[in-house]
């Protein structure tokens, strides 16, 4: 099994591999191992933070990042931890508490480090030098929308979930089912559904992501390991992606045969 290098960390990114998603924004994403900078900005989306749910439902959507950006469930839109802490890092997103008070960027720091909404730190490095190459990131098993899709729990189809929520006819309101609480954040499995930049990209019928995107720490993952990973891509290429000391690198494995000697 051959290990294959696929992209090294942000200070190898060239300018042509950087994808602006929301044409009326000119400025750049952090990279990476970057220091986060206080960014102005005209239109500035706002949020609630729900920590039942571990997300920050959306109230005041502005700008063109939401086409690839949150889930919808009902009338309602939601970000993940790691999606609420990149726009907050880019000025693009001002998250309220319950008693409608600010939370800090260190607030949302201290969230990601505690790793109690579905995303360790080490994932919200590698989601955030992904977008801001231009990818379309997605957590994996979180459908960016319910339409089409059964309503299932996440264990019933394998898929391993802090929580899910899902629509259901209650007086118009979504309900928050709490799922698999003792499941290991940690434990080696697909973090990421990653799409290649596309203007056209519609949540509605996003199509099969480019790969599958799983975080590792300490050892590679071994041989057994990686082809249970793959059964559960279903054809759909599988990368991993590395953080250490905080420089993000992906690599993936190929099959080699090997000639038998004489």
């Amino acid at each position: 099994m051959e290990v294959e290098g696929w992209e090294n960390s942000s200070g190898g990114t060239s300018d042509s591999e950087v994808y602006a998603q929301d044409t009326n924004d000119e400025e750049n994403y952090l990279t990476s191992g970057d220091i986060p900078k206080l960014q102005f900005r005209k239109n500035i989306s706002r949020g609630s933070w729900d920590d039942e749910v571990g997300m920050t439902e959306v109230v005041e959507k502005k700008g063109g990042m939401w086409t690839t950006t949150g889930i919808v469930r009902g009338n309602k839109m939601y970000c993940s931890i790691e999606e609420t802490l990149f726009l907050a890092e880019r000025g693009e997103l001002s998250v309220l508490d319950v008693d409608d008070s600010s939370i800090s960027l260190e607030d949302l720091y201290t969230k990601v480090a505690k790793a109690t909404s579905g995303c360790c730190w080490e994932s919200f490095e590698v989601y955030r030098h992904l977008r801001s190459l231009g990818y379309i990131v997605q957590r994996h098993g979180n459908p960016w929308t319910m339409k089409g899709t059964k309503n299932e729990s996440a264990s019933a189809v394998g898929i391993p979930q802090i929580k899910v929520i899902t629509e259901q006819n209650c007086g118009g309101s979504c309900l928050i089912n709490e799922l698999l609480n003792n499941m290991r954040i940690e434990e080696l499995r697909p973090a990421f559904d990653v799409f290649l930049p596309n203007s056209k990209f519609r949540k509605s019928s996003p199509g099969n992501p480019s790969f599958m995107l799983c975080v590792t720490s300490g050892h590679p993952p071994s041989k057994s390991q990686i082809e249970d990973l793959e059964r559960q891509c279903n054809g759909i290429p599988l990368k991993f992606g590395h953080v250490e000391h905080g420089r993000v690198s992906f690599f993936s494995f190929n099959k080699v045969e090997l000639p038998i000697l004489p």
